[in-house]
């Protein structure tokens, strides 16, 4: 049996999370709160960062990085796509999420609404969460202009990429913080693309467990465990 050291409100744990369902692999879930020195858990990864990966032998597997590729070269399941190009594609897309979005969107956002609050860190401040809401907004219109060209995020396959975009989202989506009916000038909804590829992203049982998260007393917004949202 793995167990996999993450917590819920991280969207690199929320990865490693949805591939690990994705490949049908059991694990006992860990929480660690990041923001806390556990010297316990400093011997299993010495930088103090979620998610780790325990394999059934006992061995360590830190990083998110590490741990999905890991789970990908132990199983079947072609999550990086199937040919140089679509692995090419898929790893530029999980850069984008995993770097670009993260640091211009979910630090902002869910560093302010979420870590600051569960880590007692003080008042939220609005300058950045600001910056964070219009940087969700060109996010969605790039995830846009993709799906309106492909069937998921790096083509037509299901891939590491849409898992990368969705655990990021999904953080954003627990404190109603994507801005799924939004409308341009005309009226006409700006992110209808991506809200049916998320809306499919979420009915996927590797991703429901998700939807049961809960973060102390911060509860969800009311869509987030709405599939028809």
């Amino acid at each position: 049996m793995f167990t996999l050291y993450h917590h819920p409100a991280s969207p690199f744990s929320r990865k490693a999370r949805i591939v690990l369902g994705e490949n049908g692999l059991d694990f006992i879930p860990v929480t660690i709160e990041p923001w806390k020195r556990d010297d316990s858990f400093m011997t299993k990864n010495p930088s103090g960062e979620i998610p780790v990966l325990q394999e059934p032998g006992g061995r360590y597997i830190c990083g998110h990085r590490p741990v999905c590729e890991y789970i990908s070269e132990i199983t079947s399941r072609p999550l990086v796509g199937v040919n140089p190009l679509e692995r090419a594609e898929v790893r530029r897309l999980c850069d984008w999420f995993d770097e670009k979005f993260f640091n211009e969107a979910t630090v902002y956002l869910a560093g302010e609404k979420i870590y600051k609050r569960l880590n007692n860190g003080g008042a939220p401040d609005s300058d950045l969460i600001r910056a964070g809401k219009a940087n969700v907004v060109s996010h969605l219109r790039y995830a846009e202009w993709l799906l309106k060209q492909r069937n998921w995020i790096a083509g037509e396959n299901f891939s590491m990429a849409d898992i990368a975009a969705a655990a990021q989202l999904s953080v954003l989506d627990y404190i109603d913080e994507v801005p799924w009916d939004k409308t341009d000038k005309d009226g006409s909804p700006l992110f209808e693309e991506t809200k049916i590829w998320y809306a499919r992203i979420k009915s996927r049982p590797s991703f429901r467990p998700l939807l049961n998260d809960r973060l102390g007393t911060l509860l969800p917004s009311e869509k987030y465990t709405d599939l028809d949202f």
